[in-house]
């Protein structure tokens, strides 16, 4: 077995065993493939074994392997800090977006969706630590921004995404994600989606109703 395939498999497992720990099916948790860094060879190995969701955070880099595998049915991913400069590329490349935390970014990425193409899906990045050098916006914030995507034709509101401190129980933060899910909800607000938990702790954050991990070196090994 291919040191890649191995890795997959083992994820597999640690995925159905958290969700029947928290009594969900394994079905509702995407695995997605972080590549940035990683080449298109990569990916269209990982792709092979059955992923089809892959995220990036440099645009640039990421056109370039959009490109060399667009006959792929792939389900592309930006994950990574939006500058305002990038906006339109993202917006026609990708087909999700985890990290909007701004009006401004919210518009623009709805001004430039390509009309060919259906809503792009979007989450609300939440800094739970208020951390200075992270992107994402605090929980008070967090409905101004709902109400702004709510008005915007071209964005489909997805759910609410984090990148917990590394200081502190992860799954404390994630029991709050998931808090602040139920609570927008409540408000009258539909959310299908926590993207939360990487490669060291996305078993807990299946647990706490995780419905996206996003796993890069447990895939594809170290960048």
């Amino acid at each position: 077995m291919k040191e890649i395939e191995k890795k997959i498999s083992i994820i597999k497992s640690k995925i159905k065993s958290a969700s029947l720990k928290s009594k969900r099916n394994e079905k509702e948790v995407m695995l997605l493939a972080v590549s940035k860094k990683k080449t298109a060879h990569e990916i269209y190995e990982a792709y092979n074994l059955g992923i089809n969701n892959f995220g990036e955070s440099f645009c640039q880099e990421a056109i370039e392997k959009i490109n060399n595998l667009n006959k792929l049915n792939i389900k592309w991913h930006f994950i990574g800090k939006i500058q305002s400069n990038k906006a339109k590329d993202i917006a026609e490349y990708f087909d999700w977006v985890h990290t909007i935390d701004r009006s401004k970014i919210a518009n623009k990425l709805s001004l430039y969706r390509p009309k060919n193409k259906k809503p792009l899906n979007v989450c609300i990045q939440i800094n739970q630590g208020q951390e200075i050098h992270k992107g994402g916006l605090n929980q008070l914030d967090a409905l101004d921004l709902i109400n702004t995507i709510h008005n915007l034709p071209n964005l489909k509101l997805r759910g609410l995404m984090t990148i917990p401190p590394k200081i502190g129980s992860s799954k404390k933060y994630f029991s709050e994600l998931r808090m602040l899910k139920k609570s927008i909800i409540r408000n009258g607000v539909s959310l299908d989606t926590l993207s939360m938990g990487m490669s060291s702790d996305f078993e807990e954050a299946i647990i706490e109703g995780s419905t996206i991990i996003r796993i890069g070196s447990s895939i594809f090994g170290k960048r």
